[in-house]
């Protein structure tokens, strides 16, 4: 199965750190979002592109297990892969590594399903997704 992984780069600004310096956890939650984003526009699945075709994806789950800090002026690796799935949903992994150290700062998934704008639910792909993944999986 072709593996859609995309790497970016963060730099921690000092708005993002606690009192006392280290990168506050709510923080990395923003992260995972800078990997989608890059992720998506790298594959021609962003954001702007859900909604063209009249549709959002909120996140329903995400997991973060943290392993090391980040600190202020710190630049971090998120990279972020995308999990296939026959359901109508998007699954992604993150592993987010200090590019300093070389040290894992937080593994984490993620898991969004897909809402029309009139915020009903989905339960299989809606056509524009489905012509996605044949781009890639057929």
């Amino acid at each position: 199965m072709l593996e859609l992984i995309d790497e970016t780069i963060i730099k921690v600004r000092f708005s993002e750190v606690d009192s006392v310096g280290f990168v506050w956890h709510g923080n990395y939650v923003k992260y995972l979002e800078d990997g989608r984003e890059s992720w998506g526009e790298k594959f021609g699945f962003s954001y702007m592109d859900m909604y063209k075709n009249n549709f959002v994806s909120p996140i329903v789950k995400i997991d973060i297990d943290y392993k090391s800090p980040l600190k202020h002026d710190d630049t971090a690796k998120i990279i972020t892969k995308y999990i296939y799935s026959k359901a109508a949903k998007l699954e992604f992994s993150y592993t987010i590594i200090n590019e300093k150290t070389h040290k894992i700062v937080a593994q984490a998934t993620s898991t969004q399903v897909f809402i029309d704008l009139s915020e009903n639910l989905f339960l299989t792909d809606p056509e524009f997704v489905e012509n996605w993944k044949k781009k890639y999986y057929l």
